[in-house]
């Protein structure tokens, strides 16, 4: 790619899931659960996964400002088969990240925080 030519969010999730093989899913969404940008596996429907990210974003924000640890950053969900992770991106959007469960999270998680800061110059 020309380093001239800004990335578009589709560039960006297609790096992400590129340079980290145990990231098999990425989705950006509105907060208010609309999609934006995804690379979802087939089959998968991404309106759902929008309105689930929001959900979940939602809650999670509520607990936070209950339990007062100040504004979101990130949210991550292990299950059997890997992580589900949802990091703040800018004011308007959220990253949906989907992994394999041998990812180590610590590099996906600084990989994805740097997406995210390219999202939010985006939006």
């Amino acid at each position: 790619m020309d380093p001239n030519t800004p990335e578009t969010l589709d560039d960006l999730l297609k790096k992400l899931l590129g340079a980290i093989p145990e990231v098999k899913a990425a989705a950006i969404v509105s907060a208010e659960g609309l999609p934006i940008a995804s690379a979802l596996p087939q089959g998968v429907d991404e309106t759902r996964i929008a309105a689930m990210t929001a959900a979940l974003l939602s809650l999670s924000e509520r607990a936070i400002i209950e339990m007062a640890k100040g504004d979101f950053d990130q949210l991550y969900v292990k299950g059997s088969a890997g992580y589900l992770l949802i990091l703040q991106a800018g004011p308007n959007a959220v990253l949906t990240v989907s992994t394999s469960p041998e990812v180590r999270l610590g590099l996906i998680l600084l990989d994805c925080r740097r997406t995210c800061e390219k999202i939010s110059k985006l939006i």
